[in-house]
């Protein structure tokens, strides 16, 4: 986990680097994949300048030099004896530098943004790294354990520091006009004040250092709320980067080969397709009782202990995958508690109604757990790529696995559990589809948020639970994002049946499902060329293979 201070000392090192570059020529001849991607990583972390990031166009442009200079050195790389793996990192690493490229030149989340400015992060994350743009000092405050020792308390502190600072820089960066992003950020920004008064609670008392970080860093957050308020009125703008820009993010830092029309084809297709699955599942079960789900927190635990046992056991007995130790622990740890029918949201329904449907999505614990474990030796793939580059393995692999596992079996003896599997499809390629016709700016987050409710089935998608906004808000803050469930299953599925393919009867789960594990959280197109050493698609991404 960074945090930070180290992080607040790489940028200084950045700092430095650009004021005294280093001559390209003498770079390259001394180059490595491994001293690129150092360097790289150490470059996108910006400028620090009174604590704080620094995103003023001077900053910024030098940021962009430093890029074209590092591309430059990547691409300069001698490639001649390089194993497939090799040639896989670079083009990891050059996705990367294609999303700062992107937010430089069009996303401009410093500018268009003010949920770029949150800091403080109460929850973890169950992909490699916060869903959604994040700028790089994030406070991770679900990694402390309170009450704070000594120690943590300095560092807590430490952390927090910067966060009046960024925000009175946030005043003269804002100068966008993009009316979704603007409005849909006091909620956002809510969030982060809401962290800060509870943590204020929980350190009254203690270290008055920490005290007086906590409570400044709770001043500014209330009053940079109160600016971006009174501000909101006089954004008119749209929110979306538009059906070019999308396609080139797609193509260039998601490494896809689907464009925004494609994308749109296989939303509507898999909406359809699990709307007509779920009425037959109905009509099937339509003599048998509703799941009317756990009503008690006693009924909760016992309900969800039980599935999370039935479903490591099927996994056992049908020989799907290699089983971890972490495995069980990692599920018993993510099953929630029990939350009243009223504020139930839409996986709060599914959870106490029919919680294995929603296990198997949380495969996304075992990735993380993985990554721990088991490292991959590769330094570029060790930890969480940027800008989400890992989005179509990471969510197409969770969203996959629900309906592989109904295929297998999973639910055979629960058919009410079934439909649940087809609800949750229908709900991902609804919000997709919807935050595909945002980016695009044909509609705005509202008429979103409404379509999401409407193409939902069975009146499961609350209007007025925090769900909704937070979802259609990160989907247009991060274009490719609402559709990857979807898009990335179906990269999942072509990847199993090419691989069925090639086997024929020796094909088996279980080497699918650990292959598929061996090649870290990158994109599913890099696994596809990996792993089975096809290269087709290579050609539509501009890559040499």
């Amino acid at each position: 986990m960074k945090h930070g201070l180290l992080l607040a000392a790489a940028m200084m090192g950045t700092m430095a680097a650009l004021a005294v570059p280093t001559p390209l020529a003498a770079q390259v001849r001394h180059d490595t994949l491994e001293s690129v991607f150092r360097d790289w990583r150490t470059l996108q972390l910006g400028e620090v300048k009174n604590g704080a990031t620094d995103y003023s166009a001077p900053a910024l442009a030098r940021q962009a030099a430093g890029l074209k200079q590092l591309r430059a050195r990547l691409d300069a790389l001698p490639t001649t004896g390089w194993t497939v793996s090799q040639k896989v990192d670079r083009e990891i690493i050059r996705a990367e530098m294609n999303g700062l490229d992107f937010d430089l030149r069009v996303a401009k989340p410093w500018e268009r943004d003010p949920a770029w400015y949150l800091s403080v992060w109460a929850a973890q994350s169950d992909t490699p790294a916060h869903e959604g743009p994040v700028h790089p000092m994030p406070v991770e405050l679900w990694t402390y354990s309170f009450p704070l020792d000594a120690a943590a308390s300095k560092k807590l502190a430490g952390e927090l520091a910067h966060i009046p600072k960024l925000l009175r820089q946030a005043r003269v960066n804002l100068t966008g006009n993009a009316r979704d992003l603007w409005t849909a950020s006091l909620v956002t920004l809510g969030g982060q004040q809401e962290a800060l008064d509870d943590l204020q609670r929980k350190v009254a008392g203690g270290d008055p250092k920490l005290v007086r970080a906590v409570s400044d860093a709770a001043t500014a957050t209330r009053s940079f709320i109160a600016w971006v308020k009174a501000e909101a009125p006089r954004k008119t703008g749209p929110s979306g980067v538009g059906i070019e820009n999308y396609n080139w993010f797609l193509k260039n830092v998601q490494l896809s080969t689907l464009t925004w029309a494609d994308e749109v084809a296989i939303m509507q297709r898999e909406l359809d397709r699990s709307h007509a699955a779920l009425r037959m599942e109905e009509q099937r079960n339509r003599n048998l009782p509703q799941l009317v789900g756990a009503s008690t927190p006693q009924e909760y635990d016992a309900l969800a202990a039980a599935s999370v046992r039935k479903y490591m056991q099927f996994l056992k007995d049908k020989d799907i995958l290699t089983i971890r130790d972490y495995m069980e622990p990692e599920l018993m740890k993510r099953v929630g508690s029990y939350v009243p029918p009223e504020k139930q949201n839409f996986f709060h329904i599914v959870m106490h109604r029919a919680p294995m449907t929603l296990w198997t999505h949380y495969y996304h614990w075992w990735d993380l757990r993985m990554m721990q474990a088991d490292p991959h030796p590769s330094e570029v793939r060790r930890g969480p790529l940027l800008y989400n580059v890992w989005l179509s393995r990471s969510e197409g692999m969770a969203t996959a696995v629900e309906e592989l596992m109904l295929h297998a079996g999973l639910f055979d003896d629960e058919p009410r559990s079934r439909e649940f599997v087809w609800i949750m499809q229908a709900q991902r390629a609804a919000r997709g589809l919807a935050s595909l016709y945002a980016q695009a700016n044909m509609i705005d987050l509202k008429a979103a948020m409404d379509m999401q409710v409407a193409r939902t089935p069975n009146g499961y998608m609350s209007p007025t639970l925090p769900l909704l906004g937070f979802e259609q808000q990160m989907y247009l803050r991060l274009p490719g994002y609402g559709p990857s469930y979807i898009t990335g299953k179906a990269m999942v599925e072509r990847l199993l049946t090419e691989m069925a393919e090639d086997r024929g009867q020796q094909f088996r789960p279980r080497e699918f499902f650990d292959g598929l594990n061996r090649h870290g959280m990158i994109p599913l197109s890099l696994i596809r060329w990996e792993m089975l050493g096809k290269t087709d698609e290579l050609e539509k991404l501009g890559i040499k293979p």
